[in-house]
Order: C-alpha cells, then sequence, then structure tokens
C-alpha cells in the first residue's frame, strides 16, 4: 500500500479528538506515514542525482556557508568557484598592467564577441546579430522605441498585462512618447499567453508584439515560433524578453524568424547582480530601425568625433556609451559551462528538477492548502515553478533565516528556481521539505 499524501495534516485533525490519547496516536501515525513519504522522497532524489549527467558541474559553483538550499538562481545565479581569481587576473594584468591598451587589444570587440557566443550556445543565432550592452530595461527600451516608428501606418503596441513591470512600463512610455496605443492581453494567470491570445488582438495597427518567452510568476513558457508567426502575418514586428529562458531553455531565434529580443545575464548565466543584458537583432533590421540613444559607441566611426551622428550599419548600432567591461567578466565562465553541458541537456535536466519539484509539492504541499500556480505539464514551463499560499510571505522570512532561499512574489506565491547545472534533486526537496515545515510551525 502507498503512502497517502493527505495522512501528511491529519495531525491538524487529530487535535480536535475527543482524548488526548487518540490525539496521541494519530500525531504518531502522521509522523511516522510523513517520515516514511519524506525517506521515499529523499530516495527518488538521490537516485535522480546518482543518474544526473551534468552532476560533475555543481563542484564547480562557489560554496555558500549556511546556506542549506538555494532555490532562486531564477533570480540570481550563483557565482563560480574560480570567478574570484578570474577578477583578481582582470585587476592585475588586463586593467592593471595593460591598462589602456586593452581597450585596443580586445575591450572594444568584446560587446559584439560575447554576444555572438551567447546568440551560439543560447539562441540559436548566426553572428553578428547578437550585443551584450546597458541593462535589460535599456534595451527593450531601445528596441521598442525603433520598432515603433519603424512603420507610421501602425499605431498599436501589444503587450501582456501582466507582463513583467518593466516590459509594462516601458510600452506605456514609448506609447506616450509616440502617440501609439497599448493593447493588453490577459492570458490565463497560470498557462500564461497562447497563440489565441495573440491571435485575438493583433491587426493591420498593431507594430510590435512584445511578450516574455518565459512568464516571471508561473513559469509558463510561450509558443515562441508559433506566436511570432502570427506576428508576422498581421504585418507586425515580434520582440522576446528572454531573461527567464536564456541559458535553459533551447531556442531558434533565427529559424523561428524572431526580429529582436533582449535577455538579462544574472539569472542562468550567472553573470552577477547587475551584468550587462544582451539583445538580438536580426540581421535584415540592422541599419534599418534606428534605437533612439544616439552614442558615440554606435557611430559608424567611433572615433571620428564628427558633427553629425551616423549609426553603425551592424549589431554595433545597439550600443550607446562605453561598455560595462568589468561586468562582463563572470558570465563568460558560465557560458564555458554551457558549451560544455549544452543548453539541450540542460534543458532536460530543468524538466527533470521541475517534475521532481511538483512530485513533491503533491505529496507533500498539496495536502496543506498550497497552491500550484505553474503549469502542471513540464513542457509548458520554464525552470521555475509557483506555488501559493496565504502565510508565504511570513513562511518566506523564516525560510531564509534557516539558510533556505526561495523566491517571494506579491501577493503569496513562492518560486522556487531550479538552475540545473548548481542545482541538485536533493536540494531542491531540502527546499520543498523546509516549506512544509515552516508553514506547520506558522500555522502551529
Amino acid at each position: 500500500m502507498t503512502d497517502s499524501p493527505e495522512t501528511a495534516t491529519s495531525p491538524e485533525t487529530a487535535t480536535s479528538a475527543a482524548t488526548p490519547a487518540a490525539t496521541a496516536t494519530a500525531t504518531a501515525t502522521a509522523t511516522a506515514t510523513a517520515t516514511a513519504t519524506d525517506r521515499r522522497l529523499v530516495d527518488l532524489a538521490q537516485a535522480l542525482d546518482a543518474a544526473d549527467p551534468l552532476r560533475t558541474h555543481l563542484d564547480a559553483f562557489a560554496d555558500a556557508p549556511g546556506v542549506r538550499a538555494y532555490l532562486d538562481g531564477n533570480s540570481l545565479g550563483r557565482p563560480l568557484k574560480d570567478t574570484p581569481e578570474k577578477l583578481a587576473a582582470f585587476v592585475r594584468d588586463d586593467w592593471g598592467t595593460r591598462l589602456i591598451r586593452s581597450w585596443d587589444e580586445q575591450w572594444m570587440a568584446l560587446p559584439m564577441e560575447l554576444g555572438d557566443r551567447i546568440g551560439r550556445l543560447t539562441l540559436g543565432a548566426a553572428a553578428g546579430q547578437t550585443v551584450v550592452a546597458d541593462s535589460t530595461s535599456v534595451l527593450i527600451y531601445k528596441l521598442m522605441r525603433a520598432a515603433a516608428t519603424a512603420d507610421p501606418s501602425r499605431t498599436e503596441l501589444v503587450i501582456e498585462a501582466g507582463n513583467f513591470p518593466t516590459d509594462r512600463f516601458l510600452a506605456d512610455g514609448v506609447a506616450a512618447e509616440t502617440g501609439m496605443t497599448v493593447r493588453w492581453i490577459e492570458p490565463d494567470p497560470v498557462l500564461g499567453v497562447q497563440l489565441a491570445d495573440v491571435e485575438a488582438v493583433v491587426s493591420e495597427k498593431t507594430a510590435l508584439v512584445s511578450l516574455s518567452h518565459v512568464d516571471y510568476r508561473s513559469g509558463a513558457l510561450a509558443d515562441m515560433p508559433a506566436i511570432t508567426a502570427a506576428a508576422h502575418d498581421a504585418g507586425a514586428l515580434m520582440m522576446w524578453d528572454l531573461c527567464h529562458s536564456a541559458g535553459i531553455i533551447p531556442m531558434q531565434l533565427d529559424a523561428w524568424g524572431v526580429d529582436m529580443a533582449v535577455g538579462c545575464t544574472y539569472k542562468y548565466l550567472n553573470g552577477g547582480p547587475g551584468s550587462p543584458a544582451f539583445a538580438y537583432l536580426r540581421r535584415e533590421h540592422q541599419g534599418l530601425l534606428r534605437q533612439p540613444i544616439h552614442g558615440w559607441w554606435s557611430a559608424a566611426d567611433i572615433f571620428a568625433m564628427g558633427p553629425e551622428y551616423v549609426p553603425a550599419g551592424d549589431i554595433r548600432q545597439l550600443l550607446s556609451g562605453t561598455p560595462p567591461v568589468t561586468s562582463m567578466l563572470a558570465m563568460q565562465g558560465m557560458l564555458d559551462l554551457i558549451e560544455q553541458a549544452t543548453v539541450e541537456q540542460i534543458h532536460e535536466k530543468s524538466l527533470s528538477l521541475t517534475d521532481f519539484a511538483v512530485r513533491a509539492y503533491d505529496e507533500v504541499l498539496a495536502p496543506l492548502g498550497v497552491r500550484m500556480l505553474s503549469p502542471r505539464d513540464a513542457v509548458q514551463r520554464g525552470g521555475h515553478v509557483t506555488i501559493g499560499h496565504p502565510d508565504f510571505r511570513a513562511v518566506t522570512q523564516r525560510l531564509w533565516g534557516e539558510g533556505i532561499i526561495p523566491d517571494f512574489r506579491f501577493p503569496d506565491g513562492i518560486r522556487l528556481g531550479l538552475s540545473p547545472l548548481s542545482t541538485s534533486h536533493l536540494e531542491t526537496l531540502t527546499g520543498v521539505l523546509a516549506v512544509r515545515d515552516a508553514l506547520l510551525s506558522h500555522d502551529g
């Protein structure tokens, strides 16, 4: 007979029994059942970890003393162990010894070279279409503003009403600057934007459709090729926010006809806090779309210092000011790991981790009234699983104090962000069981 997850809540029911003896017996039985469930889940987690072809990469990441489970890699990836030495070598050699000569020797080309590498390893993008520069917000604005004014006859921007605040705020701002109208998609909050949602709002007025590939709340994965095709059928341009998918979801931006995309590098690319974002601009649009921040780094002749701005005709046109070279260092080690592991294998482990998290949720959290706020089908979600409960704000504070680090999202959600190269199945289970224990302690 299999263990029933519902019995995990029986101590609460037992407290209303007629006698203390009956209460004690019911509590002991429930505790034994919960212990058996925990043991079975631990055995499964250990078996999955033993069979994990990427398990050796776990040792590449720096230890975090006092942290028992880090389940927030979808917000800030962990640093690699060798990052301190690489930063020290940069200060000692590239900056400290070569000094300004390093601009000619390596730094001038770094935004494009690093962009090409991100494109090749994670985006399915040929060289010359991806660049690293600025923050996510600035790059989204540059591309959104350029797309909005590409065709004066098109007067509408399409975006999801529940998209990440920056994306929504920028759409409102660009619309205000250009006199355009924002059309809002309001999809299912768990399943995210569907093809039918897009088809219902695009028209001959649509200039740009701007969506997130993975919903930052539920983790829902949008159908990029189908939605891109639908935007094109309406004559619109398509932009994707890849912040929660770059480095974890295989993509083919070139093959799928994506016009433009932006993604951050501090999540699954482990570039560190504030590391610069990347932008993809399809080759056929380069030299035609005009981004609005005309800095000297995007000029056709960067050192001409001429009286007029003439933009570069290639991907460098998306730059503006001097690139943040120091902030581009940490992600390079993670790109080495992604190249070794391949994004396809990383995605396979992501599916395994999130599937296991859902199974653990079913057995130990669902009986406590915790809601599943992510798609249950693994192929419909990205790298995080979101669960909900009214007490999760207080629970998260308790967990952080105990070395369990998930991510709280207003109003009552916890995101379990499972970065495949740095997270094991056992660490995932440790986090889920800690959520249960903290919730029971809070209720008690």
